[in-house]
């Protein structure tokens, strides 16, 4: 529930608090994405990894900090808060960022360099390695108190039973996501040459720098906050759920819902914004609120009674589990920007004019600007077109954002295998198939449509996807449900990792050659993996459309809210 310790005159939240709140995962965004795009270089020319190494190892962090977020979530929902965890978490991460910038400093924490042919580099050892890892575990574990709480924490400064600040938040989402993609524009840009061109300890220095400014201008902003109370562990209520409906497996079903136990007084802290309503799928869960003569109506044991809200909670979270479990597939495919179309780049012709070229990690610079292109024209253009014919105050619902969102992440994973056979076809023509480090004379930008195919899908898919979370979940689990976002881009990344590890192992031949070779990408065949994502995209594609068709929405019973007078209780899907 909201604290009630706000200021005569004033009600807080609302837009006045989105810089403050904006400014910590701008700086987030500005040193994760500052360094893990150009992770790669840093891996195999200042740490000597092989290839697939670095590749697996960049997933892998990316995996980690994606699945910590569970762990933030449950702190903020059970007991913390989400203004707290935000902020101890971001300290966390500031430990980790100073941490890993000591290490790119000081010359005796990386290996030597190589020798001028680069016949003889030393990988780095276990100490340094140990160092590394050290630092991006506590980075992501600060990104795990960051993440999850950061949008819910913003949704929350927008009244859900005012209808005119529900729009508002609705377009918080785009924004955000905006903002975020202006940010990783920054990195993928200024922060990705300063470390190509000035240096590591630069190139580190500076994020780690505007995360401690973040920091402090988002305590500053904390008079401002629209806070809501925690209301217990989530998971725990729904542990007390599926206990009751076992204990209680043998008892007979009611025939009307209305003799379900309920319990307002009992709910009150976690349905604030309105309570949830029976619903008729996995009627087994229903047991768990049958009344029988063991049961204190007034004081009831949550192991063995729980009220149908409760109930519903535990079905909303189950029906979300197919929807979320399709998100899997488009991080794997997004994760390759990283990695193997990285590589990629680092082979092509990348300048611009005589003195100056693309660093190969800012090639990502086409999905953000495709990405911020494409929100600003949903947002302003689409939106608005759409909404005449669909009569849905967002267009399209966020099941059908996510199904374009998907669809056009096959196509860019589809159009990458082309442009890795003519990348092999040009270095086959100049006489460099044996020479990985010499570059091919084919412009880089013929990469730009795989980068930007990868944007709009993420326009599309992950902030339609960030929605279905936020508006699906329980109210009182929505850093959870936000959670469940990251833990799909960590199931995303660990596929990624899997599938590189599998394809590299059994794709090996006899005379040594592979479809992911560890030195020379020329004499592999990428293309093959390109295609064989592709397919698994397309049957992650059929199998998205049929959970959305079959997908049952959450029913609220909502309290509205206008002109300051309370209406009756209306009952209403939440839009999708």
């Amino acid at each position: 529930m909201e604290k009630k310790n706000q200021h005569a005159g004033r009600k807080k939240g609302g837009i006045i608090t989105m810089p403050f709140i904006f400014a910590n995962e701008i700086c987030e965004k500005l040193a994760v994405v500052g360094f893990g795009t150009n992770m790669l270089n840093y891996l195999t020319t200042q740490l000597h990894l092989p290839l697939t190494q670095a590749a697996n190892t960049i997933t892998n962090f990316g995996g980690t900090a994606a699945l910590t977020p569970l762990i933030g979530a449950f702190v903020a929902d059970a007991f913390a808060g989400r203004f707290w965890t935000i902020t101890v978490a971001s300290i966390i991460y500031q430990i980790g960022m100073i941490s890993l910038t000591i290490s790119a400093v000081l010359p005796k924490l990386r290996p030597p360099p190589c020798t001028h042919d680069e016949k003889v580099c030393t990988e780095a050892d276990s100490g340094q390695l140990a160092i590394l890892y050290i630092s991006l575990l506590l980075t992501a574990i600060g990104s795990g108190g960051i993440r999850p709480c950061v949008v819910a924490f913003g949704a929350d400064q927008f009244d859900e039973t005012d209808p005119k600040q529900k729009t508002t938040t609705w377009k918080f989402f785009n924004w955000y996501y905006f903002c975020m993609g202006a940010s990783i524009l920054v990195a993928v840009t200024v922060i990705v040459y300063i470390q190509d061109n000035i240096g590591w300890g630069w190139g580190l220095g500076i994020p780690t720098i505007a995360m401690a400014l973040s920091i402090v201008a988002f305590i500053f902003g904390y008079p401002l906050y629209r806070n809501l109370d925690p209301s217990g562990s989530p998971f725990t209520r729904l542990l007390q759920v599926c206990v009751a409906a076992h204990k209680k497996r043998k008892v007979q079903i009611v025939s009307d819902p209305k003799f379900l136990y309920e319990n307002e007084d009992l709910d009150a802290a976690i349905s604030v914004g309105g309570k949830l309503i029976h619903t008729n799928n996995m009627k087994f869960l229903d047991k768990a609120a049958v009344v029988t003569e063991e049961d204190n109506v007034k004081a009831p044991n949550p192991w063995m009674l729980n009220t149908v809200h409760r109930v519903e909670e535990l079905k909303s979270l189950i029906r979300m589990g197919p929807i979320w479990a399709a998100g899997i597939l488009l991080i794997t495919a997004y994760a390759q920007q990283n990695t193997f179309s990285l590589q990629q780049a680092k082979t092509l012709d990348r300048r611009l004019t005589k003195s100056f070229q693309i660093p190969s990690a800012s090639m990502s610079v086409f999905t953000q600007t495709s990405m911020l292109s494409t929100i600003i024209f949903y947002d302003r253009i689409f939106v608005p077109i759409i909404r005449k014919f669909t009569g849905l105050e967002r267009g399209i619902s966020f099941l059908t954002r996510m199904g374009i969102g998907f669809f056009i992440s096959l196509l860019a994973t589809f159009v990458a295998g082309f442009v890795e056979v003519k990348r092999k076809q040009a270095a086959m023509a100049h006489g460099l198939i044996n020479q990985p480090h010499t570059i091919i004379p084919m412009s880089v930008f013929w990469l730009m449509p795989q980068y930007c195919l990868h944007g709009i899908a993420e326009a599309f898919m992950s902030i339609g996807h960030l929605e279905f979370f936020y508006d699906q979940a329980p109210e009182s689990m929505r850093s959870t449900a936000t959670a469940l976002f990251w833990l799909s881009i960590s199931a995303g990344s660990y596929t990624s990792t899997l599938l590189v590890t599998l394809v590299h192992k059994f794709s090996a031949g006899p005379d040594g050659s592979n479809w992911l070779p560890n030195t020379n990408l020329n004499k592999g065949k990428l293309e093959n993996f390109y295609w064989l994502i592709t397919i698994l995209q397309f049957v992650n594609l059929i199998y998205y459309l049929l959970c959305a068709k079959f997908y049952t929405l959450k029913p609220v019973q909502v309290r509205k809210a206008e002109d300051e007078e309370v209406k009756e209780d209306a009952l209403e899907l939440t839009s999708v």
